[in-house]
C-alpha cells in the first residue's frame, strides 16, 4: 500500500469520526447520514460531479460555489455545509467519498448493525430482499445492513456474506468446484 493510500484512509477515518462526533453532539446523526448518502449517490451517479471532485486544478472558490448550490437546493444542515466547506478550505475535498463512506460505516457500527452483502443471479423483489434480511437478522442476532446486487454471472443461486461468514450457493461456484476437482484428478 502506498503512502498516499495510507494517508487518505487514515485522513478519511479521522475526518469521518470528527463529523460523527459533531453530528452526535448536535443530535443530527440521522439527518447528516441521509445527507451524506445523497452526496455519495451524486458522486456515484454523476461523472461530471465525480470529475469535479477529483480535478486538482479546480479553484477552491469555484468548488465551494458548486457545493453550496447543491447544499442550498437540497436544504442540507448547516453543520454539514460547514464541514464540507472546511474540507474544501483544507484541500481535503478530494477524499470526500472515502470520508462519507467511513462516516456511514461508523454510524452503522454504533447502531450495532452488521454489514452484509447479497448477490443473486435473478433480480430479487423488495419483498424477497426483506425476507432474506429478516432471516439474517434472526440468525446473527444483530441488525443487518444489507447491500444487494443483481449479478447475472452467478448463473443461478445466491451469495451471502456477513462479516467473515460467506454462503455461496451459486451455480458459478459449483461449476468452479467441479472444475477444480477435475484438474486435481
Amino acid at each position: 500500500m502506498g503512502k498516499d493510500t495510507e494517508f487518505s484512509i487514515t485522513s478519511a477515518k479521522r475526518y469521518s469520526l470528527a463529523l460523527f462526533e459533531l453530528a452526535a453532539e448536535n443530535s443530527l446523526l440521522s439527518q447528516i447520514e441521509n445527507q451524506s448518502l445523497s452526496i455519495l449517490n451524486l458522486i456515484n451517479q454523476s461523472d461530471d460531479f465525480y470529475n469535479l471532485i477529483k480535478d486538482p486544478t479546480i479553484n477552491q472558490e469555484d468548488l465551494s460555489k458548486v457545493i453550496n448550490k447543491i447544499m442550498e437546493k437540497n436544504e442540507f444542515d448547516k453543520l454539514f455545509k460547514n464541514f464540507l466547506n472546511f474540507l474544501i478550505q483544507k484541500r481535503r475535498f478530494f477524499f470526500i467519498k472515502n470520508i462519507l463512506e467511513s462516516f456511514i460505516e461508523t454510524c452503522s457500527i454504533k447502531r450495532g448493525e452488521l454489514k452484509a452483502e447479497l448477490k443473486s443471479a435473478k433480480n430479487l423483489s423488495t419483498e424477497e430482499i426483506t425476507k432474506i434480511k429478516e432471516l439474517l437478522t434472526k440468525n446473527f442476532s444483530s441488525k443487518i445492513k444489507l447491500n444487494y446486487k443483481h449479478d447475472e454471472s452467478l448463473i443461478g443461486g445466491l451469495v451471502v456474506q456477513v462479516g467473515s461468514t460467506m454462503v455461496d450457493t451459486s451455480i458459478k461456484n459449483k461449476l468452479q468446484q467441479i472444475e477444480n476437482r477435475m484438474i486435481e484428478a
